[in-house]
């Protein structure tokens, strides 16, 4: 029986995406130093290590919805080389429609100001207001979680993905794993015919 703390536990050693994680441990019966084994056979487990490594080439990723909705994303690798490959290109311009499609607010949870998050986190104690102080922090914190999954472009579900289990960030560690080299989303822009007018 495969846990989601397994899972969790080896995406945390490896730096594998969550869906990479449990086809590992189903093939090694569970047994997680065997699923790291089968993750580096696959070029997956190395790719956290490459996280801490400069990116500063790569390009700007652009998508136009029906003239309506434009988006551009500067997304980052290490060498010109990778960054002039079909693969990486093909990436930034699946991030550029992902973020047209969903609409996210901050590329990272880091990104999301403290005043952002006090002003949630008031929201959903009132929300709960009257429940044990223990119960008030997990339910706040559950959801913190949805917030970010909701409001932040890594950690949003992958609108491609026919499954809608593999993350931005999934999609960007296979990526990672596959062109041997770091890989940042920068930052990106998103416009909207007629927003923002009164």
């Amino acid at each position: 029986m495969i846990t989601a703390d397994m899972v969790k536990e080896l995406r945390e050693k490896t730096g594998a995406g969550m869906m990479d994680c449990k086809k590992a441990l189903s093939e090694s019966g569970g047994d997680a130093e065997k699923a790291i084994g089968v993750l580096r056979k696959k070029g997956l487990a190395t790719a956290f290590k490459k996280s801490g490594r400069q990116a500063s080439e790569g390009l700007i990723g652009y998508y136009i919805h029906m003239d309506k909705i434009g988006v551009m994303v500067e997304v980052n690798c290490e060498t010109d080389f990778v960054a002039r490959t079909d693969d990486f290109r093909a990436l930034a311009k699946d991030i550029a429609m992902h973020i047209a499609a969903a609409n996210p607010v901050y590329v990272l949870r880091e990104d999301v100001p403290q005043d952002v998050m006090d002003k949630e986190k008031e929201i959903y104690r009132a929300q709960v207001q009257g429940k044990p102080e223990n119960v008030i922090e997990k339910i706040v914190e559950g959801k913190l979680e949805k917030y970010y999954s909701d409001a932040c472009l890594l950690e949003q579900v992958f609108v491609k993905d026919p499954e809608q289990k593999q993350k931005i960030k999934d999609l960007i560690t296979e990526k990672v794993a596959k062109v041997g080299e770091n890989i940042i989303v920068r930052r990106f822009v998103r416009f909207q015919l007629g927003e923002g007018q009164k």
